[in-house]
Order: structure tokens, then C-alpha cells, then sequence
């Protein structure tokens, strides 16, 4: 049947979301006998809406044309965000344990984020990254015998034209 679509202006709070394009970095860190690359998206979240705190919890999934989801910063090393932060002088970057929670209202109580991912495949080809949780819409649909709860999902295509040696 149809699905559900995003209402074209907003019936619930949204938040503004700023965020970079993705970007490849290798790191090695003491663990690791050989570096490992890593992809990640650096974003800026405010809460310009008319609440005065909002509860969010942002979700990012990368997923590749075999159409398995992959989580991002799961086993994700310290040093791995370490790294990126030196890398993009974003003063006050979180990672994304520390980012979720209450946001308050106004651009002075925005929050710096990031979502990481262990690179999953040497040729990337074209990827997809899915992110939710920066908008309070949600519709309901029947599956099966369950009720099933939607949220706005922000879809974004990527295609790199690269290999393990020339990746970008």
C-alpha cells in the first residue's frame, strides 16, 4: 500500500540540522597492527522551535547497495574521534554518547556532533545515510497484525568513484 509522507511543513518540532558531507580517515591506533579507516559526518543541531528544551536522540545509519543498515559509532575507538576533532576544529565536538539529551532553545545552547562508521567495504560505490531523531513527526501504520510507528527520516545518496588505493 501507500506510505506515509512527510507533511511539507512541519506539524511537530523540528530541529535546524546542519551537516557536513561525509569523509574518509585513517587511523591507527595502539590496539591495531594496521591502520583502519573510518567515514564520518560532522553536524550542528539548534533548537530554534518554541519549546524552550527538547529530548532528542540522533540516529545514523550508513547503508550500502546490499541494503544492510550499519549503525554509526558502534566500537568506535577514542582515538578515532580524537583524531577527526584535531582534523576539523570544531571546538566543542561531541561524540554521539555525550550530543544526545536535552537541547535547549536559542544558537548559543547548540550542540556540535559527529557520527562515525568503521569503513564497511573497500569500494564504497554509491551509500546511502539515514538520520533521525532531529524532528518530532512520526505517523502509524498497520503491519501484519502490529502497529508500526514511523519517524521523519532524512534520506542522503552518496557515490564515490574510488578503490582501496585512490578511495576518494
Amino acid at each position: 500500500g501507500d506510505f506515509p509522507k512527510p507533511s511539507d511543513y512541519p506539524i511537530s518540532w523540528e530541529l535546524t540540522l546542519k551537516h557536513s558531507m561525509p569523509k574518509r580517515i585513517v587511523v591507527q591506533t595502539a590496539a591495531d597492527t594496521v591502520p583502519t579507516a573510518y567515514w564520518y559526518m560532522t553536524y550542528h543541531v539548534v533548537n530554534n522551535t518554541d519549546q524552550d528544551k527538547i529530548l532528542f536522540f540522533p540516529v545514523f545509519e550508513l547503508m550500502l547497495e546490499d541494503g544492510q543498515p550499519i549503525r554509526s559509532d558502534h566500537n568506535i575507538p577514542p582515538q578515532v574521534f580524537d583524531q577527526i576533532k584535531e582534523r576539523e576544529h570544531i571546538k566543542f565536538l561531541q561524540p554521539a554518547t555525550k550530543v544526545s539529551g536535552d537541547l535547549r532553545q536559542g544558537e548559543d545552547q547548540s550542540k556540535d556532533g559527529v557520527a562515525i562508521w568503521q569503513e564497511p567495504a573497500l569500494r564504497m560505490g554509491t551509500f546511502m545515510i539515514f538520520i533521525s531523531g532531529f524532528w518530532g513527526e512520526t505517523a502509524q501504520v498497520q503491519v501484519g497484525d502490529a502497529d508500526v510507528t514511523l519517524h521523519k527520516t532524512l534520506q542522503l545518496t552518496y557515490h564515490v568513484n574510488g578503490d582501496e588505493t585512490h578511495p576518494d
